[in-house]
């Protein structure tokens, strides 16, 4: 069972979002060729779904901004621009994209207390979503990741899709995704590459479809 995973295509993170990524909204056309061309069984899209008060944003520590580094639950936390707010448009997937492809959408980020980076689990570890429970479910054993952004998202899903599902092959898309800055994105490649995941580009994956 092959799927791929969509890691939070949304508003938010391309440009006009609150908290875009350079030239986000380019992995789009390259998704929708692989939900279309790509040979998978099952198409999975994660949301960022924040409550207005989430404890990541900076508006909810007074003297803070955006970018900064502050705490969240006693842990050292990167303060973001409000963004994604549930039904919110900034928290909508781009309309450009295409849902209606789309098998189970897994929502994230919805505790104020802890933010979550990974579509699997909160950044604190402890809180599972139970998408991995959903996909070992379905007997995925090959899992395709790709979206927004790679060296936060993207990341920490990848390695937690390899960690959680023992056993199942975990393959990042190049050219799928984008991130932050240049330097976070090789450094999440290098991580993810020493955690046995394979770095692929997503005409590897459709000239093997």
């Amino acid at each position: 069972m092959k799927c791929l995973l969509l890691v939070d295509i949304q508003n938010g993170f391309c440009s006009g979002g609150n908290l875009a990524v350079p030239n986000g909204e380019d992995v789009v056309p390259v998704a929708n060729k692989l939900i279309a061309e790509g040979g998978y069984d099952l198409i999975v899209a994660s949301q960022d779904w924040h409550p207005a008060n989430h404890g990541s944003f900076a508006s909810q520590h007074p003297g803070s901004k955006p970018f900064e580094m502050g705490t969240l639950g006693g842990k050292p936390q990167m303060l973001w621009p409000d963004h994604c707010v549930q039904g919110s448009r900034d928290a909508d997937f781009h309309p450009a994209l295409n849902t209606g492809a789309v098998d189970h959408v897994q929502r994230k980020g919805e505790n104020v207390t802890v933010d979550s980076y990974s579509a699997f689990r909160d950044n604190d570890r402890a809180a599972l979503t139970g998408l991995s429970d959903y996909l070992i479910g379905k007997g995925v054993d090959t899992l395709d990741v790709c979206g927004l952004a790679t060296d936060y998202c993207v990341k920490a899903s990848a390695i937690d899709a390899k960690a959680m599902m023992p056993g199942t092959e975990v393959r990042f898309i190049t050219d799928a995704s984008r991130g932050i800055d240049a330097a976070g994105v090789e450094a999440a490649i290098a991580e993810m590459r020493s955690k046995g995941i394979r770095i692929l580009a997503s005409q590897d994956i459709l000239a093997a479809a």
